[in-house]
């Protein structure tokens, strides 16, 4: 199967309503390319799980300029205000979690695990309406496991079978969010053949991409 195809023939595969993970930390890892055909595209009624909804020039934040969100999962919004906006005025759903736990519950969706328990917003309103246990004297939030239909990422190589390797901090989210998704495409700064990866640099192997938009920035 060939994983190589142009950006319009990748983002055609996003439709309305669908839930969309996209990679990145305030813009830092963020297939921009791929964002940028999204909002392009028009695609309406996103469910958005993200770090944070980016600045309004970039990334994540120009699908929520263009009030393309109908929900969206994320740790912070603080660099957008238009974000803010959005909520406050509840044109946009806004669910708010703690980074960490954000992190944890992408990974139990990839990892095929019911859950997991964390400390983290006991006492707070973070445990509203969650399930709490005690374990050792000590009380945990129940936190589900988050999935999302498509999820994309970004690699800093990326051979023609999916193989990717990050560049330093570029692995934030796109790591975790690369096994937790029905489909995951790749959008890679730079496309290389297969063999060209030594096999011990492979951070997500090709296994987990269905689609690779490449190459060059």
């Amino acid at each position: 199967m060939n994983k190589v195809v142009t950006v319009e023939e990748a983002i055609d595969h996003i439709k309305d309503g669908m839930t969309i993970m996209i990679g990145g930390f305030l813009s830092c890892g963020t297939p921009l390319k791929l964002v940028d055909a999204l909002v392009e595209k028009g695609v309406k009624d996103l469910t958005v799980i993200c770090n944070d909804s980016g600045f309004p020039d970039s990334g994540t934040g120009k699908l929520v300029v263009n009030k393309q969100v109908k929900k969206l999962i994320a740790s912070h919004v603080g660099t957008n205000p238009e974000t803010g906006r959005q909520m406050n005025d509840k044109e946009m759903e806004v669910d708010l979690i703690p980074q960490g736990t954000l992190a944890e519950r992408i990974r139990a969706a990839g990892a095929g695990l019911g859950g997991v328990l964390t400390p983290t917003g006991v006492g707070t309103v973070i445990e509203e309406g969650k399930r709490k246990f005690e374990i050792d004297g000590k009380e945990y939030l129940l936190e589900l496991p988050l999935k999302a239909d498509i999820a994309l990422i970004l690699g800093h190589i990326v051979d023609k079978n999916g193989n990717i390797v990050y560049n330093g901090a570029t692995r934030n989210f796109n790591t975790l969010m690369a096994t937790a998704a029905d489909m995951v495409i790749v959008e890679a700064e730079n496309l290389v053949e297969v063999g060209e990866i030594d096999p011990n640099n492979v951070v997500t192997p090709g296994l987990f991409v269905d689609y690779i938009v490449g190459g060059g920035n």
